[in-house]
């Protein structure tokens, strides 16, 4: 196995959409009416991106083995509801140890002026 860090992927736009935002607030048990949660992160930020990096064969990324054990969120400010947002990610590290591999998994959003918006951290632990 290669590691991948500081592979870079593609951009990614999203554009934050009332129905989804409601659905999304209603599952978790907040108000609809209350704007964009902050956990929607999840969907706009590592949501958009993290398929980038499960989909690369390079990365090899098995989810048998596969564990998501850290999130993270940092804002500069909140989405808006209607915004097109846009997603970079970047293997941030690619370690191996005990025979466990750890990859750091982090997508900065920004908003249609390129202004940032919000950045993502991951760490998935995959299992030899």
């Amino acid at each position: 196995m290669v590691g991948v860090a500081g592979r870079t992927y593609p951009a990614v736009e999203f554009e934050i959409e009332p129905e989804r935002v409601a659905a999304f607030a209603r599952a978790i048990g907040a108000d609809p009416s209350g704007g964009v949660p902050p956990t929607f992160a999840t969907v706009y930020s590592l949501g958009t991106t993290a398929p980038q990096l499960f989909g690369d064969e390079e990365a090899a990324v098995d989810f048998a083995r596969l564990l998501h054990a850290e999130q993270e969120f940092q804002w500069h400010r909140h989405p808006r509801i209607g915004e097109t947002l846009t997603s970079r990610a970047r293997v941030a590290s690619d370690t191996s140890r005990r025979g466990m591999r750890f990859v750091s998994f982090e997508t900065d959003t920004t908003d249609a002026d390129g202004a940032p918006l919000c950045r993502s951290r991951a760490l998935f632990v995959i299992r030899s």
